[in-house]
């Protein structure tokens, strides 16, 4: 296959398996956040205050906007893939990155040991997907190397896209509720 162009499953999948994914989260975050917050606040005392008051004040809805915000980068990386055949940078960073970030919720469900939302859908979606798809795309020989910098990039990037998510809908929102007023 080498020299080929991927298909639509490879590039387009990206979507596919980030909604499956993020269904899950969408089902689970606001509730899971209110009944476990306060105990994870007492286990972890070394995480600043500030990041438990933020996690408990995401409204269903602004978690909602975010992963609709979210939808549209990723929605953007895939098609950029579709488009050049897999070859798009934004495409594969955003497949490496969606896959590290099923590893982060494969962590978080072993430091709290138990369920965290994603941590269904990270081992049985994410990191098959990601893999396979990364596999199509070595194939075809359109696979950009990734370095040890592009990890910590790859995460930062999408801990960046994650908190720009949740501005966007808080100010959308805020938006919102103002014109409504």
């Amino acid at each position: 296959m080498t020299g080929e162009q991927v298909g639509g499953a490879v590039t387009w999948g990206l979507l596919g398996a980030w909604v499956a994914h993020d269904l899950e989260e969408l089902a689970t975050v606001p509730g899971w956040l209110r009944r476990n917050v306060p105990e994870l606040r007492k286990r972890f005392p070394q995480v600043p205050e500030r990041v438990w008051q933020r996690a408990e004040s995401i409204s269903a809805a602004e978690f909602t906007a975010a992963v609709g915000v979210m939808g549209a980068v990723v929605g953007t990386a895939a098609a950029a893939g579709r488009l050049t055949g897999g070859r798009s940078g934004f495409y594969q960073s955003a497949l490496t990155g969606f896959g590290l970030h099923g590893v982060v919720h494969m962590a978080q469900a072993a430091a709290v040991r138990g369920y965290t939302p994603g941590s269904v859908t990270s081992p049985l979606v994410v990191l098959p997907f990601t893999l396979w798809a990364r596999g199509r795309l070595k194939q075809a020989g359109v696979l950009r190397p990734t370095r040890p910098r592009d990890v910590v990039v790859g995460l930062g990037a999408a801990g960046a896209a994650t908190a720009a998510s949740h501005l966007v809908s808080r100010r959308l929102l805020g938006a919102a509720r103002r014109r409504s007023s």
